[in-house]
């Protein structure tokens, strides 16, 4: 039978891989310019810390892992017919793949306070697991790249954070408008209109707005006992139009009387002034549809879209009051983002914006006529990789043509020949795989060559 692998997981090719690599080592390199250090926790993590924390639905996606040794032996025989999936699972599982990087962020800074310098500004990319349906877009194991500053009230974080997603997306060479909003601003329109209680079934209605349109979020809103006059009222402030100024100004008369709401405003003028003195590439736009599903977030809020795909939301995060509090340790505020890499994946491919260099892994083949032949290949081959050009040599003495189509098969863009004459004269022939035209050159001209592509 053929082998296979788990539904919604996947293998990557090495051309994937190198792709894949080039996100993560940008996304990296950005990070660690603004002063983020990397950490990593373990796949998995006890059950005692991930269950409860997701909600309901949550807990039934995580991955439970099976104790090893006789977990039978703890059992009665009365349990055991129960058939009580969950009790069962309590019983025979402590330990569970980790469902995202943000609670065991939580666990790690609970468990390593003493050595952490405040704030803590750390970054994780890892992969996460989710016993979800498998679906067009949604895997059982992904990869999440967070970054998340703890221990500091301050809103410079939140220009810093705006500012590492216009790098990355600028570096990317991916046109890009980031939206920001703050929760405070919808729990003072919620106030507004009289349904402070609703501020969840609000934010969760108007976050669909992009998705399924006007009149379906008003029939939600409905459904969920929020009375007529109550929509009347939101409907201006969803459909707000204007410059962030102007829809600043705005939502100043509107929440004259909500000090939650107005202490929003305060908050969102500030980082967006900050962001316009300092610049950013791409558009930043004050959007007070955006509610971020998540209900543990406190403060300003964003989310990142592409301009030139149709694809959702590519980073997004916020701020939020209460990380650690669901280990016992209150009041340390963070502010995150995330790249969903697989995402950027699939954009960067639909516009094809890859540099070559980062694809292609090996620069210059050599070809392979025999021992003698070889060895003066390694020699060469030695000088070129110590001036970092990456060279292989065909394994074989095979036919020209085999090693021809090896080098053409991997998008190789050299090919280097050390015959007879170039043994006599102590050159190489270096062939350009794309023009097909070749010449003679010794070491040094072949290391300038090979590195001015």
């Amino acid at each position: 039978m053929k082998p296979s692998i788990p539904k919604g997981t996947r293998d990557f090719s090495p051309v994937e891989m190198a792709k894949r690599n080039y996100i993560f080592n940008t996304i990296k390199e950005v990070y660690a310019l603004y002063g983020f250090q990397q950490i990593e926790t373990p796949a998995m993590e006890n059950l005692s810390t991930l269950m409860g924390k997701y909600g309901e639905e949550g807990d039934k996606l995580l991955f439970k892992i099976q104790n090893s040794g006789d977990y039978f032996k703890s059992l009665t025989d009365e349990e055991l017919l129960s058939r009580n999936a969950n009790k069962l699972a309590g019983k025979f599982c402590e330990k569970g793949l980790r469902y995202d990087l943000t609670v065991p962020f939580a666990r790690y800074v609970v468990m390593h306070r003493e050595e952490l310098a405040l704030p803590f500004k750390r970054y994780q990319i890892q992969p996460v697991w989710r016993a979800d349906r498998p679906q067009k877009g949604r895997y059982r194991e992904f990869y999440q790249c967070d970054a998340d500053v703890v221990g500091s009230d301050s809103l410079l974080n939140e220009v810093e954070l705006m500012q590492i997603i216009d790098t990355v997306f600028t570096r990317f060479g991916t046109r890009v408008c980031i939206k920001i909003n703050n929760r405070k601003i919808l729990t003072g329109i919620a106030e507004m209109i009289g349904q402070a209680d609703k501020i969840v079934d609000i934010t969760v209605a108007i976050d669909k707005l992009d998705k399924i349109g006007l009149e379906n979020v008003n029939a939600e809103l409905a459904e969920d006992g929020i009375p007529a006059d109550a929509i009347e009222k939101l409907q201006p402030i969803i459909n707000l139009t204007g410059s962030n100024a102007e829809k600043l100004q705005t939502m100043k008369e509107v929440l004259g009387s909500s000090e939650i709401g107005m202490k929003g405003i305060e908050e969102t003028e500030f980082i967006l002034n900050t962001l316009s003195t300092i610049g950013l590439n791409n558009p930043i736009e004050l959007d007070l549809t955006l509610a971020r599903g998540l209900n543990y977030y406190t403060g300003a809020i964003f989310e990142v879209k592409a301009l030139d795909v149709q694809i959702g939301s590519i980073t997004g995060g916020g701020r939020y009051d209460n990380l650690t509090g669901i280990f016992g340790m209150p009041g340390l505020s963070g502010v995150g983002i995330s790249f969903g890499a697989d995402r950027i994946f699939d954009v960067l491919n639909q516009l094809d914006l890859y540099p070559s260099e980062a694809v292609s892994a090996t620069q210059v083949l050599f070809v392979n006529f025999g021992q003698q032949e070889a060895m003066r290949c390694m020699q060469t081959m030695a000088a070129l990789r110590k001036a970092g050009i990456s060279a292989e040599i065909y394994p074989e003495a095979a036919k020209m043509k085999k090693q021809m189509s090896y080098a053409n098969a991997k998008n190789i863009p050299f090919v280097a020949i050390i015959g007879e004459t170039e043994m006599a004269e102590g050159k190489v022939m270096l062939k350009n795989m794309q023009t097909g035209e070749q010449k003679p050159q010794n070491t040094e001209e072949l290391i300038q060559a090979i590195a001015r592509q």
